[in-house]
């Protein structure tokens, strides 16, 4: 299911400020939350949801890590990514997405994070409470790497590791692990290969896979 936060909500126009246009996607058994930082302008969509560019690998992550299959969730007839797997896929595995840019402006005009700005982040302590079997926030680049330290005041930790957080889950009683795993994007100088073992890496010690 997709939570009922109000993490979007109607703000007073600004010049060059674009509000992200998605809820959250929070399922129920939701154990980590990924969280990039702002989607493409809505030309690069191939999908209305969370990593919607065909030139960014996250789903095809996704499907070599869980499929061994890097097209599971990709349609190359339609040339898009098949938005009812990638839901129920995301559902069953308790993968919770959203991004770390609440409100931004784009310098440049493209989704280089390079050429980003904040201009107001998510409530992540706002969301933490929305999935109480939470167990892992994992960045998915290292703009959002830096957003989510600054949010939980810790450091960033290298790529493939984590720190630990004292936000505490409910049901878990434990605090969270913070990940910074390897950008998805094709920008990204790393073999798709062994972005997908890094990602792997973290979905083992969930026992979720």
């Amino acid at each position: 299911m997709e939570s009922n936060t109000s993490f979007i909500t109607p703000q007073p126009s600004e010049p060059g400020v674009e509000t992200h246009p998605w809820q959250p996607f929070i399922p129920d058994n939701a154990r980590v939350l990924f969280l990039g930082t702002f989607p493409p302008p809505p030309s690069r969509w191939s999908m209305p949801f969370y990593y919607p560019n065909r030139n960014n690998d996250f789903w095809r992550v996704m499907g070599i890590v869980f499929y061994d299959n890097p097209d599971r969730f990709y349609d190359s007839a339609a040339k898009s990514f098949r938005l009812d797997d990638i839901t129920a896929f995301a559902t069953e595995r308790g993968i919770a997405l959203c991004d770390t840019g609440r409100r931004i402006r784009r310098l440049r005009g493209n989704a280089s994070d390079a050429f980003l700005e904040i201009v107001e982040a998510i409530d992540l302590q706002s969301l933490i409470p929305l999935m109480p079997h939470l167990r892992a926030v994992a960045s998915t680049g290292t703009l959002a790497a830096k957003v989510i330290a600054s949010l939980t005041d810790t450091t960033v930790p290298p790529i493939g590791g984590h720190t630990q957080t004292q936000l505490i889950t409910p049901a878990a009683g434990t605090s969270l692990q913070l990940w910074r795993m390897p950008s998805t994007s094709r920008a990204y100088p790393m073999k798709l290969e062994l972005k997908a073992r890094a990602y792997h890496e973290l979905f083992s010690s969930l026992n979720l896979i």
